[in-house]
């Protein structure tokens, strides 16, 4: 058998866009506003893994049990007959 022979693709050559000064200057604040938002969630990560790790070493549940109900405690409330 027989491997047909697919026709390379030509590469173009690539052509840079030139940014003016305002184009550049926002390009530069939307990369420093991504870091610092990255920056934030990883600082919030460390956090909560410290947290939850003390947790666990002192060994105390994060929220405690409770008991569960889809019916409040009482007696029902009584409806209008409309």
């Amino acid at each position: 058998m027989q491997m047909q022979e697919t026709p390379e693709q030509k590469q173009l050559p690539l052509d840079a866009e030139q940014l003016g000064v305002g184009g550049f200057v926002l390009e530069l604040i939307h990369g420093i506003g991504e870091m610092a938002g990255l920056g934030l969630l990883w600082s919030l990560e460390a956090v909560r893994n410290i947290w939850f790790r003390t947790l666990d070493r002192l060994n105390i549940k994060a929220r405690p049990p409770r008991r569960v109900s889809a019916f409040p405690p009482g007696s029902p409330r009584r409806h209008k007959a409309v």
